[in-house]
């Protein structure tokens, strides 16, 4: 499936293509709003467009390519059905259209996605589609789906390395461009297998070349980042899951082609600062976003500089997020602000030591947010793994100073990840 020939290899999508997706999704996706955030334009000095395609009837732009690529199959193809692998947001794209156009689909899925995102396929696809739990990412389900595809025959609906599929995602752009009252400048948008950006850079490159595209992907999952160093597709070895909407091993080879030619630039973003994000909408603007559809405006204070007085497009990619991640988002983003520290502490076996501790290690402002102690034995000292949420990331370094003093440390955890990985 992600081998081209010399033909596919110079596939670009043409504008005349992407118009005819257009029409063909009209009937079912959302020509979504490109709004103005007062909360960002303020703080970076620049006219902070959102373009809002968590406001899909599926929450996120997959609907956009999913619908594309099975309404301009045949009928001999549509009747032998489809089938496709995603993290969510795709599936629920190609659920919809099942039930949309009446077509049978099998849907795999990695058994990790979120419960929700799993629920709501299920429910937009109905009587029509099968969902089956594969794997623990999404390749993993991916190699799964593809056997299963060979055996019973079903048409393959690749949810990034695809030229319908590129073409309907590409659909955003022909809007942003209608929509605008100003020339853009800037457009920065989550990249995961990179059928989006492949399908936007394009648009933007012939209808709007001064325009800079900015690649975004999280920083444990940067497939593109490191294929493009590479001058080839590279399949990671290990990827970090949490941005469950962007995290894939390999991106799409045709996809990798466009962006190599199309990209401005191609920026990761730590998965604690996406949290800090996904935070902030929410409080400040009521929006709630799904860790990919964070990831744009995450990456907008590393050129605070180069989009001051400028027009910029953020592109927010969906909203499928489920609440049970709440108290882990809120995590990692203390983790990453520095607020949030980690230690295996060694109490002493005599009354009053938690006592002492609260008294002459924490700082007035100092919370402990975990506690977990081992149970009592003979020797003098009880390791306990402590959690301690601070209000400045200026009162670590005497907070430390304070435990070694009254001789409570022993071990800090956050730098360890082989020991972290259980705490969060």
């Amino acid at each position: 499936m992600s081998t081209l020939s010399v033909t596919q290899k110079t596939y670009r999508p043409e504008i005349a293509a992407v118009k005819k997706a257009a029409e063909r999704i009209s009937k079912v996706a959302v020509k979504t709003p490109l709004t103005q955030s007062f909360t960002y334009s303020k703080k970076y000095d620049a006219n902070i467009l959102f373009k809002r395609e968590d406001l899909q009837q599926v929450r996120s732009y997959k609907i956009r390519g999913a619908y594309n690529k099975i309404s301009s199959l045949d009928k001999e193809q549509l009747d032998r059905g489809v089938i496709c692998a995603s993290a969510g947001n795709h599936a629920q794209g190609v659920a919809f259209a099942c039930s949309n156009l009446q077509v049978k689909g099998v849907i795999y899925m990695p058994s990790t996605t979120p419960k929700q995102k799993v629920e709501q396929t299920r429910m937009f696809g109905g009587e029509w589609v099968d969902v089956v739990l594969k794997g623990d990412t999404y390749d993993d389900s991916f190699k799964s789906a593809l056997k299963h595809c060979e055996k019973k025959g079903l048409v393959f609906i690749h949810p990034f390395d695809d030229e319908k599929v590129i073409e309907g995602q590409a659909t955003i752009a022909l809007e942003i461009l209608e929509q605008a009252e100003t020339p853009i400048d800037y457009v920065f948008a989550p990249l995961g297998g990179g059928g989006l950006l492949a399908g936007l850079s394009s648009v933007f490159k012939q209808l709007s070349p001064k325009t800079k595209i900015i690649g975004v992907e999280p920083e444990g999952a940067a497939s593109m980042t490191s294929s493009l160093k590479e001058g080839k597709v590279v399949e990671l070895k290990d990827i970090e899951r949490f941005v469950d909407g962007a995290a894939v091993q390999k991106v799409g080879a045709r996809n990798f082609e466009i962006c190599k030619e199309n990209l401005d630039e191609m920026i990761t973003v730590p998965e604690g600062k996406i949290c800090q994000t996904i935070l902030d909408l929410y409080n400040q603007d009521a929006i709630v976003v799904e860790p990919a559809g964070a990831m744009s405006i995450t990456a907008l204070d590393t050129f605070a500089e180069a989009i001051k007085g400028k027009n910029v497009v953020c592109i927010i990619s969906g909203s499928n997020n489920d609440i049970t991640r709440t108290a882990e988002i809120k995590e990692r983003a203390l983790l990453y602000a520095g607020l949030k520290h980690y230690f295996i502490i060694r109490f002493p076996q005599r009354a009053g030591a938690l006592k002492q501790f609260v008294a002459k290690v924490l700082g007035p402002e100092d919370d402990i947010t975990h506690f977990e102690y081992s149970k009592k034995h003979h020797r003098e000292n009880g390791p306990a793994v402590v959690g301690i949420e601070l209000k400045d990331p200026k009162d670590f370094e005497p907070l430390v100073e304070r435990m070694k003093a009254e001789k409570f440390y022993s071990q800090y955890l956050n730098d360890k990840p082989d020991l972290f990985q259980f705490l969060i």
